[in-house]
């Protein structure tokens, strides 16, 4: 029988077995090629496979084209202003120092969470109900300040982002194992990553769930803003460096508070820029059991180099500033998977990727994987979106979660 999702998987396994590893050697944002973003994103499937495929390409690239035209006119201009450009330029300079340590304790500082006071709260009306359990909101006052001294007063303006926010699902006899998912660009909502990843399937086998709020998403974000997430890529490069710095200082903390109540085993999930912070946590946190970034981004100056409209002003950007895509992969590379070695061990890593998807296209799905030194992977037939057999993965990743004993109380 024709299996859609066991065929795409097979062959693209097969297919990037057996090529030639497109990781570099670091550091990789000086010796990735400059062109990685027009690499081509093929696989060779047999041609109903390839038109299923293909199809939900093509739905992507019209998303992927809506999405940078709203990214265009709502936060481009404020990052590409003169004076943005010109403090980006002044502030560059220390991530890139960062970054060339390669150590993620150098820019990742483990927070104190001694003074930290959790709140608990309803979890509103279209909160999971578990017959055997409870679902709340946690919250709590991030203590959080800028890595970077310089940048401090600026990123404490934005105050509705303080206030670090997660949903937790716990069983009545746990603490039980927890699996931590965080949520994409724009796509905070918990009753959708709920439904998207069959949260209560995961809940009914016995683990307890913490669905984490990324900085500027849903009530973090400013009142002001015209989408959830605007506040994460409308200020420069030097604020999403420290964005990305804020989202690790949080999720650290709900460990901690997580560990306080006896929970005893914590692994992450997260898609798309979920996928992109779940694959830096892992190479941040080594409490953690697991780490799956699914449809993850890896090179964010990569992939808005293909992003069309938003490449164009970013383009003429780098030119008028006599600026290179290496240099700016540089600056962003301290937050990147890609700069450090995972502190998990590498069969305690999964990689989930759509092989039509164009808005995290396969190719950076792909360079994690190598520099992962290709743990278990799984590609779906799909878009960033559209997932055919889903269902296929989530038990993939089930399984996964019982052959490394994650299951175990």
């Amino acid at each position: 029988m024709y299996d859609i999702a066991s065929t795409v998987s097979r062959v693209a396994n097969e297919t990037y077995t057996h090529s030639r590893r497109i990781m570099p050697e670091q550091p990789w944002w000086d010796n990735l090629e400059s062109s990685f973003h027009k690499f081509p994103d093929d696989f060779e499937l047999d041609l109903r496979t390839e038109l299923t495929v293909d199809a939900t390409a093509f739905g992507d690239l019209l998303l992927r084209t809506a999405g940078a035209s709203m990214l265009s006119g709502l936060a481009v201009p404020r990052s590409f202003q003169p004076m943005q450009l010109k403090r980006d330029a002044g502030q560059r300079p220390y991530y890139q120092r960062k970054a060339d340590q390669a150590d993620p304790d150098a820019f990742f500082k483990r927070p104190n969470s001694s003074r930290v006071s959790m709140e608990r709260s309803s979890a509103g009306l279209w909160r999971f109900r578990p017959r055997d359990g409870r679902c709340e909101l946690l919250s709590f006052e991030s203590p959080f300040r800028a890595v970077n001294p310089k940048m401090r007063d600026r990123y404490a303006r934005q105050k509705r982002n303080a206030r670090a926010q997660a949903q937790y699902w716990r069983h009545d006899d746990g603490p039980r194992p927890t699996i931590a998912v965080i949520h994409g660009f724009m796509a905070d909502p918990y009753w959708l990553n709920r439904m998207f990843f069959a949260l209560p399937w995961f809940y009914n086998q016995g683990y307890d769930i913490l669905l984490y709020t990324l900085p500027h998403h849903g009530a973090r974000a400013e009142r002001l803003s015209p989408f959830s997430g605007h506040g994460f890529f409308s200020h420069g490069t030097a604020h999403i460096s420290e964005s990305f710095a804020h989202a690790v200082h949080d999720f650290r903390i709900f460990m901690d508070w997580l560990e306080s109540e006896g929970v005893s085993k914590i692994g992450v999930t997260g898609i798309s820029l979920g996928g992109y912070t779940s694959a830096l946590l892992a190479s941040v946190e080594d409490r953690l059991e697991f780490a799956i970034p699914n449809v993850p981004v890896v090179s964010l100056a990569d992939l808005v180099m293909e992003w069309f409209p938003v490449n164009l002003p970013i383009k003429a950007a780098l030119k008028a500033t006599g600026t290179s895509i290496s240099e700016i992969r540089h600056e962003l590379a301290v937050h990147s998977a890609l700069t450090y070695r995972p502190k998990l061990p590498r069969e305690r890593l999964m990689v989930i990727a759509g092989a039509g998807d164009r808005l995290a296209p396969p190719k950076h799905a792909r360079l994690l994987w190598d520099h992962w030194d290709r743990p278990r992977i799984h590609w779906f037939p799909g878009n960033h979106l559209v997932h055919l057999d889903k269902g296929k993965y989530l038990k993939q990743m089930a399984g996964f979660m019982s052959e490394i004993g994650f299951d175990q109380m």
